[in-house]
């Protein structure tokens, strides 16, 4: 017997496909193209001045805009000018001045600069602090003729935290009566006792009672009283 040829067996016949077998198909993703870095640069500098443009010029003048049309006066910084019309300041920040006609603010421990931060101030315990402020109440006493019991308001002999405080407490404002009538009298040739009579006036009239009678205390405005005391008895200016 002869066995045969593998070639003459017979070859299994392959299962039919199935008609719901999934078709396979090749999917080719779209790949994008690589950003250089001059892109990622020109899109930075883009946002950059977007922002420029929107926070530091857009927004301040639109903001500028509106409180002109709401409050011109203190947009402009409050400004208070001398009787000649010379501006002399505004009416929030103390003025540094040593004329006799005029009432004096709190101290500073910056020259009333408001560009500047206020220096650090004596410690409780720290022996400088008595002796800054016994030089102080020296110094006042010597030129406003204070006898050596003067009770001083402790606003007068120092300063604020801003150290550009414009108010004082009406105690530090009518303790300096004396002064400032003596010298309106030797300028204006004015009999001393009416000038103190219209500083006592104008003083009184210029105390401003805590807001709500409970917020902040009761204080004067310093560089708008001496304003008015220029205007009352015509003096020029600082």
């Amino acid at each position: 017997m002869i066995d045969p040829s593998p070639d003459d067996l017979p070859r299994p016949t392959p299962p039919p496909a199935s008609a719901t077998a999934p078709r396979r198909e090749r999917v080719v993703l779209d790949r994008a193209p690589p950003m250089r870095a001059r892109t990622h640069v020109r899109a930075t500098v883009a946002l950059l001045l977007v922002g420029v443009l929107i926070l530091g010029v857009a927004y301040p003048l639109a903001v500028t805009g509106i409180a002109q049309l709401l409050n011109p006066k203190g947009a402009d910084g409050s400004l208070i000018t001398s009787p000649n019309g010379t501006v002399i300041g505004s009416e929030y920040v103390g003025q540094n001045t040593s004329l006799p006609y005029l009432f004096w603010d709190r101290i500073s421990l910056t020259d009333y600069n408001t560009t500047q931060g206020a220096a650090d101030f004596y410690g409780p315990s720290d022996p400088a602090l008595a002796a800054w402020l016994n030089a102080t109440i020296h110094y006042l006493q010597v030129d406003w003729n204070l006898s050596l019991n003067e009770s001083l308001p402790l606003d007068l002999v120092s300063p604020s935290l801003s150290s550009t405080d414009p108010f004082l407490v009406p105690a530090g404002v009518l303790i300096q009566v004396p002064r400032v009538a003596l010298a309106i009298a030797n300028l204006t040739h004015t009999p001393l006792p009416a000038v103190t009579g219209e500083l006592l006036t104008l003083v009184n009239a210029a105390i401003q009672p805590a807001i709500y009678g409970v917020f902040g205390t009761t204080v004067v405005n310093v560089p708008m009283l001496d304003v008015t005391v220029l205007e009352t008895f015509g003096i020029g200016g600082y």
